[in-house]
């Protein structure tokens, strides 16, 4: 071979390379506009979402939206059974789910990874966590309501801690899994016991991602309506006992959207606001006690 041959196959060498250069090229740039485009798509939606739930919500929210009851159309009221009945079923739901969904998380990252329980646990844990909050609402529905013949709020407790453990099931076993072998293997040769090992490293590595997954079931089921739909129902007056229907803040949106009235309209929007902030307000405060120092 000469040498024009020689530096004619480079050239074509050369030449090659430069087009599927410049063809990969032109692909990363497709594929990057294609993604800049989407989630402008996405952010566009959201920040219109969050547009009107602040622009309509703050109109519709005075002090008589706090401290007055769920009134008739046309009259003036509030939200303050409403708010105290979420507050309280969401409160009893998340401490009533966290401790389990956390222990069961435990057992499947740290003491029966592949046996049959665990492989049991998951797949019926993958079903709680894809079936329809309004499944669960109807079986609890079946279980509690139809036998005790009256609506209540630990109907709707029970339902809504249905929805959290998944959630923290999954979370939690996400972020143990997580954790460096190394860091265990570690504290064994120290002679800690498995129980020590669990609490002190494994769990406090993990403590900002299991937060996090407790604030998702939070604010999952925050908003949920379809379970308390059968469950609590709704009530137009103030309770405090768990043993009758109860009113809560999903529900009284939705009645109140749905509806002709201006009045229960403004405080649908206030209603919706006041669940938007306190579901900001939770994942911040976690975000700031789960931050690592």
């Amino acid at each position: 071979m000469t040498t024009g041959d020689t530096l004619l196959l480079a050239l074509a060498l050369e030449e090659t390379r430069n087009a599927k250069y410049a063809q990969r090229k032109f692909v990363n740039r497709v594929a990057l506009a294609l993604s800049l485009a989407a989630m402008a798509f996405g952010l566009f939606w959201l920040f219109w979402i969050l547009f009107e739930t602040i622009w309509l919500g703050i109109g519709g929210l005075t002090l008589n939206t706090l401290l007055q009851m769920t009134p008739p159309p046309n009259d003036e009221g509030g939200l303050a059974n409403a708010i105290y009945g979420s507050f309280l079923m969401v409160a009893l739901a998340t401490f009533v789910g966290t401790p389990i969904g956390i222990m069961a998380g435990i057992y499947l990252a740290e003491f029966d990874t592949k046996g049959w329980l665990a492989n049991t646990t998951r797949f019926v844990n993958d079903i709680l966590l894809s079936a329809p909050s309004i499944v669960i609402g109807l079986f609890v529905y079946a279980v509690v309501v139809s036998r005790f013949k009256s609506f209540s709020g630990w109907a709707g407790v029970m339902a809504l801690a249905l929805i959290v453990i998944p959630v923290v099931i999954r979370t939690t076993e996400n972020m143990l899994q997580l954790v460096p072998s190394g860091l265990r293997e570690a504290a064994y040769a120290l002679g800690a016991p498995k129980w020590k090992v669990i609490l002190s490293i494994t769990l406090r590595v993990a403590r900002a991602g299991v937060v996090t997954g407790v604030m998702l079931a939070v604010a999952r089921i925050a908003g949920e309506t379809a379970p308390l739909l059968f469950t609590a129902l709704s009530n137009q007056f103030w309770t405090s006992s768990l043993n009758q229907p109860m009113a809560s803040l999903p529900v009284t949106i939705f009645k109140f959207a749905m509806s002709p009235y201006e009045n229960w309209q403004k405080l649908a929007w206030a209603g919706v606001f006041l669940i938007t902030v306190a579901v900001l307000a939770l994942n911040i405060i976690a975000r700031v006690l789960t931050r690592v120092r």
